[in-house]
């Protein structure tokens, strides 16, 4: 840590300016779970066209990911965010006025596209201010923050919808997005280590570099698929599950959404703290985030089967905080790869995982609207059975996958085998 930061200001002046701006972007990630009943209600939408409106925001969100990197590894971090949060005040404000599906996808879109630094830009100015080892834990602060957001999109905007309508909500989360962006701009300090002048084409191939590489491949497709699935259901499809299968009401259904976005908080600190105390004694962050990963299959096959009354609760539980768990993989990537790469390494994963959140969250809604409902908005068992348990093969696939690259580790004449300096 820089030592010309005191704590109160490396509060102020960097993890709170950058805290509220993740809370805000997950906020607006997560808020359609609520709302849903609400925009299909308003625009009759089917379940296809739930998850692709939803899922326009993961779209745009990946899409940037890749010149983002590049942008920050190249320019100020808190400046790009803080252009991209009134981007994000745009769509918001779009989302709130549109009178169509078109234009809250459109709105949608502008969110994610405006939102998709919050995240990076931390974790970048991390790597500047702070020693490798300490990413973990800091990571895990900052994503704490997101499950704070994640819980007021939960039972905080259901009781907000007895004074407003969603379109309220988004009026309200285009002001404070605005907001966020004034003060990262004001109060974030840029770093006064030089950077790296390289040149564009330089930069194009250390992102070569990182897509060629054997321990990123290695990484890749089990965080990309456990993270997609994560957030695909908690974002939208388990409000319908809990109403559907778990047989909840309303006010009930965004209780038990506040109890995962709980948990959330807690798995994002936890995991963080217990990453940094394990690699104090020689175990890798990489081995408690993969077994992390697959007691969070097994709660997955739980839910699929369907838990009895008495579990639901602590299933879901379990569902919030082990989800988490495939994070603690950007903190090893940040460890692995030189500092001046930090930016495009994790926005490099950044893309693979919104890739494929967008895919799947409309591939989940594809698959339950193949059966019909069982009522207007609601549909059967075996459609969530089959959605979700599509994903979960996915996972199983990739967790073979990492095994695999896993026991045959590095090749020291392997080009492509890139080492943290």
């Amino acid at each position: 840590m820089d030592p010309n930061l005191t704590r109160r200001h490396l509060f102020l002046s960097i993890l709170f300016p950058f805290a509220l701006g993740y809370y805000l972007s997950y906020l607006a990630r997560v808020v359609n779970a609520v709302l849903a009943p609400d925009l299909v209600a308003e625009l009759s939408l089917g379940a296809d066209t739930l998850g692709l409106l939803t899922a326009s925001y993961f779209f745009t969100f990946a899409a940037a990911q890749l010149p983002l990197g590049i942008l920050l590894d190249r320019y100020s971090p808190r400046k790009i965010e803080s252009l991209l949060l009134l981007v994000a005040a745009a769509g918001a404000l779009l989302f709130a006025l549109g009178d169509s599906a078109g234009d809250l996808i459109i709105g949608r879109g502008l969110i994610g596209l405006g939102v998709s630094a919050c995240l990076m830009a931390a974790f970048k100015t991390f790597t500047l201010w702070f020693e490798p080892q300490k990413l973990p834990l800091l990571n895990g602060v900052i994503l704490a923050s997101g499950g704070v957001g994640a819980i007021t999109a939960t039972a905080p905007v259901q009781a907000a919808l007895s004074i407003t309508d969603w379109r309220g909500v988004f009026l309200l989360l285009a002001a404070l997005m605005i907001l966020s962006s004034i003060i990262i701009f004001l109060l974030v300090p840029d770093h006064t280590e030089v950077r790296q002048q390289e040149t564009l084409k330089a930069q194009l191939q250390g992102m070569r570099a990182i897509f060629s590489d054997r321990f990123f491949w290695m990484i890749a497709p089990l965080t990309m698929l456990s993270q997609a699935t994560f957030i695909s259901i908690q974002s939208l499809w388990a409000g319908p599950w809990l109403q559907d299968i778990g047989g909840l009401e309303r006010a009930a259904m965004a209780d038990s959404l506040f109890l995962v976005a709980t948990a959330m908080v807690a798995g994002f600190l936890v995991m963080g703290t217990l990453a940094e105390r394990l690699s104090r004694i020689g175990v890798p962050p990489i081995l408690l985030s993969v077994i992390g990963m697959l007691i969070f299959q097994g709660i997955q096959l739980l839910i699929i089967i369907g838990p009895s009354p008495a579990w639901l609760f602590p299933v879901w539980i379990g569902f919030g905080f082990f989800g988490t768990t495939g994070i603690v993989q950007y903190a090893v990537l940040s460890q692995h790869y030189p500092r001046h790469l930090a930016g495009r390494v994790n926005t490099a994963m950044n893309l693979l995982v919104f890739v494929a959140i967008f895919i799947l969250q409309y591939t989940i809604g594809a698959i339950i609207n193949l059966w019909p409902q069982t009522s207007p908005g609601h549909y059967p068992q075996i459609a969530y059975q089959a959605a979700f348990g599509f994903a979960l093969l996915l996972q199983a696939s990739a967790i073979i996958w990492f095994a695999r690259e896993y026991r045959r580790g590095p090749r020291q004449d392997d080009p492509h085998t890139m080492r943290s300096t």
